[in-house]
């Protein structure tokens, strides 16, 4: 097979790890738990894509994540467990039953009727409670937003966004006390309430506080980049600055990215 495959099928990429499994080394040793860490740093690098807006960089990361789909199901083949075409016909059937509103005749108005029906049905297929769904694992910013949009699917949820913006207040305020009371198992509660609180705020704004966030990461890390190239053509380190110096290559770095 060429190295460079301009029309390949989804049939050419099983045909290549049925070859990479048999004859490669290092594709022979791979299990379902050596895998795991690889997968979670190739979403985290598609997240990082997204964020970006680098259409180049999501097309090649998804071809990524699609290998390891394929790879784990090679795996599940070989330990007798499922196929690749269990993975397809296992979501084809799921997608059907839950969107009885388009292979049905159950009536939606908007997008909002549509998942609470989703969820009504994850619970008739015997899920226990609303926020069974939500991975334990996830980070816990990335958590709390799923909680909420799940805990909203049954009714419980703010009227409008000021009720949120007073309960982000009212937080804001208990933390406060509880670092005027310099207890620190109270601070962190308090804190982790505020950004709870923040994150319903977001949802309610229509922001993804999970990637907000990592634009305010990302904006930092360039801004701080800058500041010690700045210093570095002055022959200094920032390490050798005083705060007010480094402010001012602050300062002069957002003014930079402001014109």
């Amino acid at each position: 097979m060429e190295a460079t495959q301009t029309n390949a099928s989804f049939d050419d990429l099983l045909k290549i790890m049925d070859d990479l499994r048999e004859k490669c080394p290092w594709d022979r040793k791979q299990t379902l738990q050596s895998l795991r860490q690889l997968t979670i740093e190739e979403m985290y690098e598609l997240t990082d894509a997204i964020t970006d807006q680098d259409w180049k960089s999501v097309k090649e990361e998804l071809g990524d994540i699609l290998l390891h789909i394929v790879f784990y199901a090679k795996i599940g083949a070989e330990q007798q467990q499922f196929t690749i075409q269990d993975v397809i016909s296992g979501i084809c059937a799921k997608l059907i039953h839950r969107h009885p509103h388009i292979y049905g005749d159950v009536q939606v108005e908007n997008e909002e009727q549509v998942k609470q029906n989703w969820e009504k049905l994850k619970l008739k297929e015997g899920k226990t409670s609303i926020l069974s769904g939500v991975p334990v694992s996830l980070p816990a910013l990335v958590k709390a937003m799923r909680l909420q949009e799940k805990a909203k699917q049954v009714g419980f949820e703010w009227d409008n966004t000021q009720q949120v913006y007073k309960k982000v207040q009212e937080e804001l305020e208990e933390l406060d006390e509880a670092v005027q009371a310099n207890n620190q198992d109270e601070m962190e509660a308090e804190f982790g309430d505020l950004l709870f609180a923040l994150v319903n705020y977001s949802r309610f704004l229509k922001i993804d506080a999970e990637n907000a966030l990592e634009r305010t990461n990302k904006k930092f890390i360039r801004r701080f980049r800058q500041m010690e190239d700045m210093a570095r053509e002055q022959g200094r380190q920032l390490a050798e600055m005083t705060l007010t110096e480094m402010d001012g290559l602050w300062d002069e770095v957002k003014k930079t990215e402001n014109k």
